[in-house]
Formats: C-alpha cells, structure tokens, sequence
C-alpha cells in the first residue's frame, strides 16, 4: 500500500526564520509542495538450496556427530596446519628436559557446544603426512593426508569434561575477559622433544607456516566413538610442559616447572571443518515444498528474486519531473524457527549477496559494501532479519545504470554466516577502561561454527522504500 504524507510548507513561518534580505532566498522555496512517500507493497520470491561445499574462512573447529529430530545428522572433523613459535625457549635445556605434552582444545563456555552435554564421545588425533590444499572446502575428503597407522592420540572428552579458564588482556585500553572451557589431550613427549630437536638444529624452519609445513605438516581431529553433540573449538594450541634448572642467588638452585605453547592454529594458516550433513524428512518436506529453508552448516541456504526494478519504476513514476531524494530501501524477513530435539536456534546473521558475486565475496573474504552485499543480525525478539543498508544499492541502478537493472542486479543468494567484529575505544575514563567505543566489522565468513536453522517467511517479507518529493512551481 502507497502512503503518501504532504506536508505544505508556509511561505510567511520559513521567511520570518531570515532577517537578511538575500534576493536569492525564497525562489525555489516559497511555492513548493514536499512530500514524503513510503512504499511496502513489494514482493519478494525465493526457494531453498543445497549448498554441501562451503569454502572456510575461520580458524573455528567443529568436532563431534549429532542426530537431532527436526534437524538431521551432522558429523564434524577438522584438519589444520600449524603457526610455529618463532622463538622456543631451549637456554639451559635439552629435549630430555621436556616432560610432557598436550593439544589444547578450547570452547567457549556458555555457547560451545550443541546437543547433550554429558554424552560420552572419544576422538583421535592423526598426523597428516603432507600440506593442506588451497583453497579447501567443507566437503574436503582427508583420507590421502593422514595414515590410520599414525594415531598421535585418542581421549574421552564431552563439553563439560574439560576445566574451566579465564584469561584478561588489555587490548587498546580495553579490558577483555574470555571464559572458555579447555578440553586437554595428551600428547607423545616425542613430538615435542623432536619439535625441540628441530628448532635447535634449524630455527627458520619455525619462521612461517609454510615452511614450517616441511617438519609437521598438521593433524586431523576426528570423532570415533560415541554421538550426541558437537563442539565449537575457537582455539587450538599445542603446548609443551618442560622442567629448567634455574640459579636463584649464589647459594640457591632449583628445577623450575614451565610451559611454552610451540604451536598455535590461527586464522593466517590453512584449516578445514569437514561437515557431512543429512537433512531430517520432515525439513525435506519443507524444501520439496518450496519453502525457503536456512541450515547450517553446509547445508541449505535460500537464493531469492529481488524487484528492484518494480521499485525503481515505480519510484520515478511518482516523482515525475520533481526534485527527489530517496531516503532508505530495506528489507524485512519474519522468520519461524523449526522445532528440533536440542533446540537448535536460528543464524545470528544472514549474508544478502549477488548471487553472480558470491564466489567472489567468500574466495576474496570481503566485506559488505552495501550495493552487491549486505548483512542483516538475528533479533530473537521479533524473530526476524532486517537488511536496512540498501540504500546505496538503488542508487548505484539509477545513478551508474541509467535505473535498468541488469538480472544480476535482482538475483540474490541469502546464506548464514559468522560475522567478526573488533571493539576500539573513542574515548578514556582511565588508563585502563574505555568508556566510550565503537565496533567495526573485520570479517563475514560462511557459518561453520555450530548446527543452525530458520525458515524465512517471504510471503510475509516487507520491502521498505522511503523517499522525499519536492514539486516546486
């Protein structure tokens, strides 16, 4: 429906604002009519799509299998090479003064895990015996990398079985504290001990992971026993537990207990989350039916048919030959989030992106620039996505492209995705606490990092298109 507000703007109130006499004043204002036009009568269309080939983008893990009602089945692996430690402590040591190791795993502590907490799962850890390809997706088969024979490991774990940690750091003045859960697997002491051999006898190799891949090309996490949840790892480390002997004064010697993590996985280095996902009947059902169905991860994702040349039609249709400003198009999608067996909640953002442009976004690990991609955030409380920047996509049409768009410009993929962001402060209260700051978006990547579900409403969808006319006679 059209909603047309006038708004007849008195001659006599706007000139007793002036007390100059400006002749150039009054011409283009005394007798004009402005109007503000709000339109929503737009639809929008779209269907669901498989989407089993996911590109990573995160150094976030998932490990574990899952069978929920109202979801499917979900198994995780992971594979990751390694950031080496550029200096590796050895004054005073050797590698028989290492005691032991172990591969950290760390979740964070509310939202780590999706499914039964307390069911008992085991996992091996493999050596890989070459590097990672690139790029690497989510249907990456890592059987020519690793040899069954070379198990490095294999421990019981569950979401609630490792010991809670807290770290603080002060980053730009700002106070962080992150509470994760460690799960902690014990590793061979001759893996560190040859690590520790190696930097000895060349430590370039530990410059970069590239070259550090000739040593240690990585692991390969996997679950082998046990089903029921899945965690999200955000942190993967390998530490190595060694004893000094430390001189405190001229009269006192001791054996001094450390620790020094050799090995860390980080978003610069190759890391894949290996998903094999199969649909429940029921959301099957759903996505034969047309329904525009979102699951993650490497699941289904909705690709849609915006009218934005509806829109621009009818926007210049209305203003004629007048001055014209258009103040905001967005797009409203309610949403209805499926009933499964561990609750599992909807994307807690949505990526809209040209779907000719898609590849190119998560190959090139863009940012949104509000004219071929946009992202919307989850509000839980009226259960929908708003993508409120598509401004300066309309505007990009009728400016750059005479208002004709292109099929490209109206066919869009909407994909669930992890967004980034980093906290700087703009002002102090303190050395140490910021009390005022602002956060920017530093990295949109395809969701890997727990089980998701929504189905978008398009039949209930609202395009909003607010603009201002100015008839000036």
């Amino acid at each position: 429906m059209n909603k047309f507000f006038y708004v007849v703007l008195a001659v006599a109130a706007l000139l007793s604002l002036y007390s100059c006499t400006d002749e150039t004043i009054g011409v283009s204002i005394t007798d004009s009519v402005s109007s503000i036009i709000e339109d929503s009568s737009f639809v929008i269309t779209g269907h669901s799509v498989r989407n089993d080939r996911v590109q990573m983008r995160t150094s976030t893990k998932m490990l574990g299998s899952l069978n929920s009602d109202g979801y499917g089945s979900l198994t995780a692996s992971a594979v990751t090479m390694w950031m080496p430690a550029m200096n590796i402590d050895t004054t005073g040591i050797t590698a028989a003064s290492i005691d032991s190791c172990r591969l950290k795993l760390r979740i964070p502590y509310r939202s780590g895990f999706t499914g039964d907490e307390l069911a008992p799962m085991r996992l091996n850890v493999y050596a890989l015996n070459k590097a990672l390809p690139t790029p690497i997706y989510s249907d990456f088969d890592p059987t020519d990398y690793y040899d069954s024979d070379e198990l490095l490991a294999s421990e019981p774990y569950s979401p609630m079985s490792g010991w809670v940690e807290i770290a603080e750091s002060y980053v730009s003045g700002t106070r962080e504290v992150d509470t994760v859960r460690v799960i902690s697997v014990p590793m061979p002491i001759e893996l560190g001990q040859n690590l520790f051999n190696a930097y000895r006898s060349n430590p370039d190799k530990f410059s970069n992971p590239n070259t550090f891949a000739d040593l240690f090309p990585g692991i390969y996490i996997t679950n082998s026993y046990g089903s029921g949840h899945v965690i999200n790892i955000k942190a993967t480390q390998f530490d190595v537990y060694y004893h000094k002997h430390v001189v405190l004064n001229d009269t006192t010697e001791v054996d001094s207990a450390r620790c020094q993590s050799y090995l860390a996985s980080t978003p610069e280095i190759i890391s894949n989350n290996i998903i094999r996902f199969n649909i429940d009947d029921e959301l099957t059902s759903m996505v034969e039916a047309g329904q525009a169905l979102i699951v993650a991860p490497a699941g289904y994702e909705v690709q849609v048919h915006f009218p934005i040349q509806e829109i621009i039609d009818r926007y210049e249709q209305n203003i004629g030959d007048n001055q014209a400003i258009i103040n905001t198009l967005s797009l409203e999608l309610p949403v209805s989030v499926p009933e499964t067996q561990y609750n599992i909640q909807p994307p807690g953002y949505l990526l809209m992106v040209k779907t000719s442009k898609k590849d190119q976004f998560i190959n090139g690990d863009s940012l949104v620039n509000n004219k071929d991609s946009f992202y919307a955030v989850y509000d839980a409380a009226s259960k929908k996505y708003t993508f409120s920047g598509l401004r300066s996509y309309i505007l990009d049409i009728i400016n750059n492209k005479g208002g004709i768009a292109a099929a490209e410009d109206m066919d869009f993929t909407i994909t669930p995705v992890d967004v980034t962001t980093y906290t700087y402060p703009t002002s102090y209260s303190s050395y140490y606490y910021s009390s005022a700051s602002t956060s920017v978006v530093t990295k949109i990547s395809p969701l890997v990092s727990r089980p998701a579900i929504v189905n978008l409403l398009l039949d209930k969808a609202k395009i909003r298109i607010a603009y201002s006319s100015q008839i000036v006679n």
